[in-house]
């Protein structure tokens, strides 16, 4: 069981909203350990495609899960965190659209979810936690002394995951990748667990017209108010 007393601050929203380079930001900022939960989603979609596990096989899928050693290491400049998995650096295996989609699979899955929460649960240590993802908030750390949720819209953040992956050398069709955006939101809203939404205290931002140091300094204020160390 995890220490409810070390802080946590949970950075929600949809595919392109920013919370990922927000939460590392500010991990490096405050010196708090950092969890991208959508790349455990993420390394378990790749990793049942690799040995050959069907989607369909839940109890594989949850072995997978459980026996999964992954670590995050934030850059302090907001690239996407080095993400090792049993010590192997995959990253860039897990920034495709490819990996996306099998990420919101393996999530529409109770087995896996409740799998998975323990190892999220195990990334609360001292000094603190910054946690982004879609259901930080409202379901994996409820205690959290700061819910934030940043939105914006499909376009918005289809263009920005077009730039992205163009930058990384991805070949991607931005009128797909919108669309892709739009499905992922409606099969992450609608699923029957941990569905998509805000936390009832959560703290909403749009961040259509922010640019990422804005929306850090916007958290971080927040977290100011809410936490004061000492």
């Amino acid at each position: 069981m995890s220490d409810i007393t070390i802080p946590v601050l949970t950075i929600d929203g949809p595919s392109g909203s920013g919370k990922g380079t927000v939460g590392q930001v500010l991990a490096q900022r405050l010196g708090w350990h950092f969890l991208d939960s959508g790349a455990l989603y993420r390394a378990l979609g790749v990793a049942a495609e690799q040995a050959g596990v069907s989607f369909e096989d839940r109890p594989a899928l949850v072995r997978l899960a459980t026996s999964m050693d992954i670590r995050f290491v934030p850059r302090a400049d907001g690239a996407p965190a080095v993400v090792l998995l049993h010590g192997a650096e995959i990253g860039d295996q897990l920034r495709t659209e490819t990996s996306g989609r099998l990420a919101s699979l393996v999530a529409a899955i109770p087995e896996v979810r409740q799998a998975l929460l323990q190892k999220q649960h195990s990334f609360r240590q001292p000094p603190g936690l910054v946690a982004d993802g879609r259901d930080m908030g409202s379901t994996v750390f409820p205690d959290a002394i700061l819910k934030v949720f940043l939105t914006a819209s499909p376009e918005v953040r289809a263009a920005r995951r077009h730039k992205q992956l163009m930058e990384k050398g991805f070949d991607v069709n931005l009128p797909r990748l919108l669309d892709e955006i739009r499905e992922r939101d409606a099969r992450d809203a609608g699923r029957a667990v941990s569905p998509l939404k805000p936390a009832e205290d959560a703290c909403i931002l749009d961040t259509s017209q922010l640019d990422i140091s804005g929306v850090v300094e916007r958290v971080h204020g927040l977290l100011r108010e809410r936490h004061r160390p000492g």
